[in-house]
């Protein structure tokens, strides 16, 4: 019954179609294509969505060359991946001056979000700098039209982002908001901490109990939500994030296990990889590179506090740009108030 109510669906979103090859061949917008149109049949039959009233959403919007090429690694040698590039993007006087502003201005709803969460301000601050530079950068494209452009597009994660098409249709309607009204990365991240739908849905709190959960006008809302997402990905109050370490011999095969802490410090260490501190001997760590072309290579131990960071963005350099991110600003902000009479 299933397969033929989905086949009958079908032909009655064929039917809001236009029917001359001429129209058909003017329109661009996603309507029209089948794998949409499968979409919008299950969208309609696994959650009770309106079928026309999505079949004319996805006619309003069109494929985004724009995403589709950022959303692309670039081929540009001069593109190539480098820490330091990427480190003074998010790890300077700016946003260590934003970030210093948004904390004075929040500080007691941070100071209640590490109760509650166990994740110090500091951190939380780093991200939400990082991301959108405390919501001066939240995003400008349609993000029904960045997510169908990705899911029915570009093959290479299609499955993930049609994943979030989907809940960012959930979450339109149960915000009673159009989806086609919506802002946010070419990514389909949204609001303050740029949280992707399925995010927001799961993790996402309400923070400053107003009874709606607002992650784009409400910065309460966002620092509650940030640190929901660390707790619930593991985050371990006061345990530490990461330290430099040196390496003696070819780290190739450590590097290849990945980023998620497995050996301990000290077994690492029996592998030629020193920390700089050895405080944490009993603790598991994973080896860190970070490469910059013509330059050493930067290594560093990261405990299970990086990984969970990373969780909210797989790149080792995101979470150490968090990372020391976060320790500049708490370290500015401690003098500050140490110089206080």
């Amino acid at each position: 019954m299933k397969t033929l109510s989905t086949a009958l669906l079908l032909v009655v979103l064929g039917g809001l179609l236009p029917l001359s090859g001429h129209a058909q061949q003017a329109s661009t917008g996603f309507g029209s294509e089948p794998e949409v149109q499968a979409f919008i049949a299950s969208m309609h039959e696994q959650h009770g969505f309106d079928a026309a009233d999505l079949s004319r959403q996805f006619d309003a919007i069109h494929a985004n060359a724009t995403v589709l090429r950022l959303i692309r690694p670039s081929a540009s040698p001069g593109k190539q991946r480098s820490w330091q590039r990427y480190r003074q993007r998010f790890v300077n006087g700016r946003r260590q001056a934003g970030g210093q502003s948004f904390w004075q201005e929040h500080g007691a709803l941070l100071q209640r979000a590490e109760a509650i969460y166990g994740v110090p301000p500091e951190v939380i601050v780093a991200i939400i700098g990082v991301e959108t530079e405390y919501g001066h950068n939240m995003g400008s494209f349609d993000v029904l039209e960045a997510l169908a452009s990705l899911a029915f597009h570009y093959p290479p994660r299609a499955e993930f982002f049609r994943g979030e098409l989907e809940q960012f249709l959930l979450l339109s309607r149960e915000n009673g908001v159009s989806p086609l009204d919506i802002k946010g990365s070419y990514a389909g991240a949204m609001g303050i901490p740029q949280f992707m739908p399925s995010s927001q849905r799961r993790f996402a709190v309400d923070f400053d109990g107003d009874g709606r959960i607002d992650l784009r006008s409400s910065p309460a809302d966002a620092i509650g939500s940030v640190a929901s997402y660390l707790q619930q990905y593991g985050w371990e109050k006061g345990a530490p994030v990461a330290v430099p370490a040196r390496v003696n011999g070819d780290p190739t095969a450590l590097l290849a296990e990945g980023i998620k802490p497995v050996l301990t410090v000290r077994e690492l260490q029996a592998r030629g990889v020193i920390a700089a501190a050895d405080d944490d001997a009993g603790r598991p760590a994973a080896l860190i590179d970070l490469v910059t072309p013509n330059e050493p290579t930067e290594y560093w131990l990261g405990f299970d506090n990086f990984y969970v960071i990373t969780r909210y963005n797989r790149s080792s350099f995101y979470a150490m740009s968090v990372f020391q991110l976060a320790e500049a600003l708490r370290e500015v902000r401690n003098n500050r108030l140490a110089a206080k009479p």
